[in-house]
């Protein structure tokens, strides 16, 4: 079930599926600057987006967040891959703007997978500035 999120109720399990998540996806990053960013995913990045959860078994297991048509950020509870609700979150989005963009790790092994198999193609590559990490940036319809 998706759902609207709920400033102050759902940020603590957005905030440790985003940590959980980014560990398992992004283990080349350093710990340190995980932590950093899960600060930020609270304290800034949540105010100022328009993020949907997805709920499973009665728990938030997911969101995505959007800034427009830009997916500031799609993850799931690791426990919860290959059940069809990153899909579910996207489809809603897609549903919602018609078009997404968005930037995902070169090193993202799991991310880049599900993004080819939903149908984004890429439209450029650069350096993340904050990690000096390749990115590619996606665009859906292709």
């Amino acid at each position: 079930m998706i759902k609207t999120y709920q400033p102050g109720v759902d940020d603590d399990a957005i905030v440790d599926i985003w940590l959980k998540a980014s560990r398992l996806a992004h283990a080349f990053l350093d710990d340190d600057f995980l932590t950093r960013e899960a600060d930020n995913i609270r304290n800034v990045y949540l105010p100022m987006a328009d993020t949907r959860t997805v709920w499973a078994d009665g728990r938030l297991v997911g969101f995505i967040s959007l800034l427009g048509n830009q997916v500031g950020g799609l993850f799931l509870d690791p426990d919860c891959h290959g059940r069809g609700l990153g899909r579910a979150l996207v489809d809603d989005a897609v549903a919602r703007m018609g078009t997404l963009e968005l930037d995902v790790f070169v090193k993202n092994d799991i991310g880049r997978r599900f993004y080819e198999r939903y149908g984004f193609a890429e439209v450029e590559q650069r350096i993340d500035e904050p990690t000096g990490e390749p990115v590619l940036h996606l665009r859906y319809p292709a």
